[in-house]
């Protein structure tokens, strides 16, 4: 089964977020303990695969650079 990303996650940078949570000395599975979702759900979002707001607003809560995120019209407005 294929996914195919689209819309704003397209242009998410996985490599980048996963860097990142390295050195914040966490991973995806640690954000979705955080946040209470399943890790399938930020595996899928850092993906670009979905854009889950909870997941998203956590990345940049956490300080994830915004470039990597690709974020949403609706969430760009609110990063600055």
């Amino acid at each position: 089964m294929s996914f195919a990303a689209s819309g704003a996650g397209r242009y998410r940078d996985p490599w980048e977020i996963r860097k990142f949570l390295n050195s914040k000395g966490t991973s995806m599975s640690g954000v979705a303990v955080d946040i209470g979702l399943s890790p399938v759900i930020v595996q899928q979002t850092v993906k670009g695969v979905r854009n889950n707001r909870k997941v998203l607003a956590k990345l940049r809560e956490l300080g994830c650079p915004v470039g990597a995120l690709s974020l949403p019209e609706d969430m760009k407005e609110k990063a600055s």
